[in-house]
C-alpha cells in the first residue's frame, strides 16, 4: 500500500541538440535584460560563445567558478554581478559553475539559467554547497533552483571521456541513494531506476566513442532524471561521506562519488533490499554494490581514494568529521563499520556486503 507525499518545484527544461542557441530567447522569457555568464577558467571559450549569442543582453563573463564553491569566491561573484548591473546569470558548465550560480541566487535572488556540460545534475536541485574554513556546508532553498535549464547534448561531445565517466557515475549516486531515501516515493524511484539504466548504457557508449551523439544524449537524459531525484528527496550516508572528503580534503568531487558509492551501498545493503534490487536490475547484475564496482572498473575509474590524493593518515579524521553531523541513513551509522568502509574505499578493495 502506497503512502507518500510528492512535491516538485516547477522549472522549465529545454532538451535537444542545439538548444544553447536559444539562450537569448530564454533570457527574454524570464523578463531579464542583462545576463552575466558564469564559468570556470577552463570553459571561458565556451562562455564567450554564450555571451556572443546573448548580444546586447550580455553583461560579460565571470570565469572564476571553483570546485566546492569557496565562500570568498561566491562573495566576489555576487559583487561582480552587482557591479555590471546583471539581473540574471547564465551558468554554463558542471557542478562547480552551477554551484556558483546558486550561491549568487541564495543571497541576491538573481534568477539563474543553467546550461549543463557535464552529468552532475545540480541544475535540477534546490541543494547548494559552500565551503568555509575547510568545511563544506550544504543546504536546501528553492530560490537557488535555476529557472530554466537548457540540455544540449552537443555541448558534451567535447567533454573528455574520463570526465564524462566520473560525472555520470556521480549522477548515478544521486539516484541510488534516492531509492532508499526517508522521503522517497514511487515516482522518484521510477526516475532513479531509469536514470541509472540510461547513464550506465550511455557511459559504456561514450567509453567506446566519445563523439557518439546517441550515447551522449542518453547520458544527459539519465543525468536529468538523476538530478530530479537528488532535488526531490533526501540523501544519506554516501553523500555525507563525499561532502566530508571533498570539503575537508579538497578531493575531486565526481571521482570521490564514483569510488565511494559501491562501498556506501554495501553498508546499507542489508536494510535496503528493494533499493538494491532496483539498482541491480538497472545495471543488469545480481549485486548492486558489486555491479557498480565492476562498472567502475569497466569504465576505467580510479580504484581507491588513495589514487586521488587522500592519505591513509587522513582516514581517522574523515571518519570523525562524518560522524560529527551525520545525515539520516537507513542503517545506523557506527564508527567501526564506517571506518572499515573508508579503509576499503581508500584501498580500492571490493565492497564488503
Amino acid at each position: 500500500m502506497y503512502e507518500f507525499t510528492y512535491t516538485t518545484p516547477a522549472a522549465r527544461v529545454v532538451f535537444g541538440a542545439g538548444s544553447m542557441k536559444l539562450i537569448q530567447q530564454e533570457v527574454e522569457t524570464l523578463g531579464a535584460r542583462r545576463a552575466l555568464v558564469l564559468c570556470t577558467p577552463e570553459q571561458k571559450a565556451q562562455a564567450e560563445v554564450v555571451s556572443s549569442l546573448l548580444g546586447p543582453s550580455s553583461a560579460g563573463v565571470f570565469d572564476g567558478a571553483q570546485m566546492h564553491v569557496p565562500i570568498e569566491n561566491a562573495r566576489r561573484a555576487r559583487e561582480h554581478a552587482k557591479s555590471v548591473d546583471a539581473d540574471c546569470a547564465v551558468a554554463i558548465g558542471g557542478g562547480s559553475t552551477i554551484g556558483l550560480g546558486k550561491a549568487i541566487a541564495l543571497e541576491s535572488s538573481l534568477p539563474i539559467i543553467a546550461i549543463p556540460t557535464t552529468y552532475a545534475g545540480s541544475e535540477m536541485t534546490p541543494i547548494y554547497g559552500i565551503t568555509e574554513n575547510g568545511l563544506k556546508k550544504t543546504g536546501r532553498d528553492t530560490k537557488v533552483i535555476p529557472k530554466t535549464v537548457l540540455y544540449d547534448p552537443e555541448l558534451t561531445l567535447g567533454l573528455p571521456v574520463r570526465l564524462s565517466i566520473v560525472s555520470g557515475l556521480n549522477a548515478i549516486a544521486h539516484a541510488a541513494e534516492g531509492l532508499y531515501a526517508k522521503d522517497g516515493n514511487p515516482i522518484m524511484s521510477l526516475m532513479a531506476e531509469e536514470g541509472i539504466r540510461s547513464l550506465a548504457n550511455g557511459l559504456r557508449g561514450v567509453k567506446k566513442n566519445g563523439k557518439d551523439k546517441a550515447a551522449r544524449s542518453e547520458c544527459l537524459y539519465g543525468a536529468w532524471l538523476c538530478g530530479m531525484v537528488l532535488g526531490n528527496v533526501g540523501m544519506a550516508l554516501h553523500h555525507k561521506l563525499c561532502h566530508t572528503l571533498g570539503g575537508t580534503f579538497n578531493l575531486p568531487h565526481a571521482e570521490t562519488h564514483a569510488i565511494v558509492l559501491p562501498h556506501a551501498l554495501a553498508y546499507n545493503s542489508t536494510v535496503a533490499g528493494e533499493a538494491m534490487d532496483r539498482i541491480a536490475r538497472a545495471l543488469n547484475v545480481e549485486s548492486a554494490p558489486d555491479g557498480l564496482y565492476q562498472l567502475n572498473q569497466e569504465l576505467g575509474v580510479a580504484r581507491g581514494l588513495r589514487e586521488i590524493g587522500l592519505g591513509e593518515a587522513d582516514l581517522d579524521h574523515a571518519c570523525e568529521v562524518a560522524l560529527s553531523n551525520p545525515y539520516w541513513n537507513p542503517r545506523q551509522i557506527e564508527k567501526d563499520p564506517l571506518r572499515a568502509l573508508l579503509q576499503r574505499a581508500w584501498e580500492g578493495a571490493r565492497p564488503a556486503v
